[in-house]
C-alpha cells in the first residue's frame, strides 16, 4: 500500500483567495477522490492479472511489468511531483497529474498489444507521482493549522488506506462481471468528474521559492531502476552470463551511478545525499527498501495462486483478500498507539518478524491448498506485520532529521519502499518462473509461487538484521545521529 508523506510547507492564502475558495468539504472530497484512485490503481490490477495475460497474450515474466511499470515511475517521480506542486501551483499540478492519469487509464483500457498496456501503465505512474503529492499540499493550504488540519490529514490517510484495501475486491467485481479492461477504464469517468470539479472549485496556491526542479535526477533514477529490473527479468530466459541480461544490468548500474553524481552536484537535488550521513535516515531507508522488496509482491503471487492454482474466479479472489487488507490497515492504525508503550525499533522488528513468519507459512502452499490454511492464516500475518513495520521505521527516519527536512525524509522512506518493491518483484518473479519452468501443471505453479515467498522471507530476515544492528533505539540516540 502506498502512502504519500507531507512534501511541502503550506503556503498562506490571501484574503481574496480565501473569499473565492470552495467550501472545505468540497476541497476534501476532490483531493481525497484523486488520492483514492491513485492508491486503488496499485492494487486493483492484481486480481485482473490472469485475465490480462489471457486477453493480451502476456508471458509469465512480462506480466510483472503491468505492476512494475506503474510502481517504478510512481516511485521515481514522486519527490519531483511534490516540488513541482510547490513551484508551479498545487491546483495546476493536481489538474495536470489527474489529466495524465485519466488519459493513460483510457489508453490502457483500450490496449490491444502488451506493449501498449505497459506503456499506458508507465504514463499512469508518472501521472500518479505528479498528482498524489499535490493532494496533500492542497489540504494543508486549505485548512488552518490545528485540529481542522489534523482531521483533514487523518481523513486523507484513511482514504488512501481504503483505496489499497478495496482494490482487490473492486478488481474482482469489474473483471468478473465486465472485463479486465474496466479496472483501468473505471478511472476515466471518476477522473473526469474530479477534473471538472478541480478546475471549477480548487484555489491555486504556491510557494515563493528559488528552488529548481531536478528533472535529470528523476529521469536517471527511474531509468536506472527500470534497466536493472529488466536485466533481472532477462536472466530467467537467457541466464546471468548472457548479454541480454548483463547489458541492461550494467547499463542500469551506470545510470544509477550517474544519478548519484548528479545529486551530489545539483543545487536543488531530488535526493540530498547529505541526509544519508544521518544514521537514522540511512539505516531506516535501507531497512525499508529490503522490507519492501520482500513484502510488496505478496498480493501479486497470492492473486496468481488463487486463480491459477485454486481456480478462484476474479471475484472470489478479490473477496478472499479482504481480511488481508483489513489486517494491514489495522496494523497501520495501532502502530502509533503501540509506539507510546514501546520504542519504535522494537515495534519495527516485531512487525517484520510477524510478516516473515507469515511468508514462511505461505511458502508451504501446494496445489491442494485450502482458504483457511493456505491463504487466510499466513496472509493475515504478512499483512499485519507489514502494517506494524512501516510506521515505526518512518518515524525513526524523520526523528533524526532537521525539522525543515521532515517532509523530504518522509518522501525518501516511501520512495525507498516502492523502489525496493519494484526490484523485489522482478527478482522473486524470475525465481518463481525458473521453478515453474521445471515442472508441469498446477503443482509446478504452486511450487514456484511458494519458493518466491520463501526467498522473500530470507530477504525480510536481512531487513530484520539490519534493523537490529543499525536502527537507533531511543529518541536520544536518534537525536544524536
Amino acid at each position: 500500500m502506498v502512502r504519500m508523506p507531507p512534501i511541502a510547507t503550506p503556503a498562506t492564502l490571501s484574503t481574496t483567495e480565501r473569499r473565492k475558495a470552495a467550501p472545505p468539504w468540497l476541497v476534501m472530497l476532490l483531493v481525497c477522490a484523486g488520492q483514492f484512485i491513485v492508491i486503488l490503481d496499485v492494487s486493483v490490477v492484481n486480481v485482473a492479472l490472469p485475465a490480462m495475460r489471457t486477453g493480451l497474450g502476456l508471458s509469465e515474466l512480462g506480466l510483472q511489468w503491468i505492476v512494475n511499470a506503474y510502481v517504478i515511475t510512481f516511485a521515481g517521480f514522486m519527490l519531483l511531483g511534490g516540488r513541482a506542486a510547490d513551484l508551479f501551483g498545487r491546483k495546476r499540478i493536481f489538474v495536470l497529474g489527474l489529466a495524465l492519469f485519466t488519459i493513460a487509464s483510457l489508453a490502457g483500457g483500450l490496449a490491444q498489444e502488451p506493449w501498449q498496456l505497459i506503456a499506458a501503465r508507465t504514463i499512469q505512474g508518472v501521472g500518479a507521482a505528479v498528482l498524489s503529492p499535490a493532494t496533500l499540499t492542497i489540504l494543508t493550504t486549505s485548512f488552518p493549522a490545528g485540529p481542522a488540519r489534523t482531521k483533514a490529514i487523518a481523513t486523507w490517510t484513511a482514504v488512501g488506506a481504503g483505496g489499497g484495501a478495496v482494490g482487490g475486491l473492486v478488481g474482482g467485481v469489474l473483471t468478473e462481471y465486465l472485463s479486465w479492461r474496466w479496472v483501468l477504464l473505471i478511472n476515466v469517468p471518476v477522473g473526469a468528474l474530479v477534473l471538472i470539479g478541480a478546475v471549477l472549485w480548487l484555489t491555486e496556491s504556491r510557494q515563493d521559492t528559488g528552488r529548481r526542479l531536478d528533472v535529470p535526477g528523476a529521469l536517471l533514477v527511474t531509468a536506472g531502476l527500470g534497466l536493472v529490473a529488466y536485466g533481472i527479468v532477462q536472466t530467467e530466459t537467457d541466464g546471468w552470463t548472457s548479454a541480454a541480461a548483463l547489458v541492461p544490468l550494467a547499463a542500469g548500474l551506470v545510470v544509477l551511478a550517474a544519478f548519484i553524481a548528479v545529486e551530489a552536484r545539483a543545487k536543488a537535488p531530488l535526493m540530498p545525499l547529505g541526509l544519508f550521513r544521518l544514521r537514522s535516515v540511512s539505516s531506516a531507508n535501507a531497512a525499508m527498501m529490503l522490507a519492501g522488496a520482500a513484502m510488496f509482491s505478496m498480493w501479486y503471487f497470492l492473486s496468481l495462486y488463487a486463480q491459477n492454482v485454486l481456480a478462484y474466479t476474479p471475484l472470489e479472489a478479490g473477496l478472499s483478500f479482504i481480511p488481508h487488507s483489513l489486517s494491514i490497515v489495522l496494523g497501520s492504525k495501532i502502530a502509533p498507539r503501540l509506539m507510546n508503550r514501546m520504542d519504535a525499533k522494537s515495534l519495527a522488528v516485531g512487525g517484520a518478524v510477524i510478516s516473515a513468519c507469515g511468508m514462511v507459512w505461505q511458502g508451504t502452499m501446494d496445489a491442494d491448498g485450502t482458504y483457511l490454511g493456505t491463504i487466510l492464516g499466513p496472509g493475515i500475518l504478512m499483512a499485519l506485520g507489514a502494517g506494524l513495520t512501516a510506521t515505526p521505521v518512518a518515524s525513526i527516519a524523520t526523528s533524526g532529521a532537521d525539522p525543515a527536512d521532515q517532509g523530504l525524509v518522509a518522501g525518501l522512506i516511501n520512495t525507498s519502499r516502492q523502489m525496493g518493491g519494484a526490484l523485489g518483484l522482478s527478482v522473486l518473479s524470475t525465481i518463481a518462473a525458473s521453478r515453474i519452468a521445471g515442472g508441469h501443471g498446477r503443482a509446478a505453479l504452486a511450487d514456484g509461487y511458494g519458493l518466491a515467498f520463501h526467498v522473500g522471507s530470507v530477504v525480510l530476515l536481512g531487513s530484520i538484521l539490519l534493523m537490529i544492528l543499525a536502527l537507533p533505539r531511543r529518541q536520544a540516540d536518534v537525536a544524536q545521529n
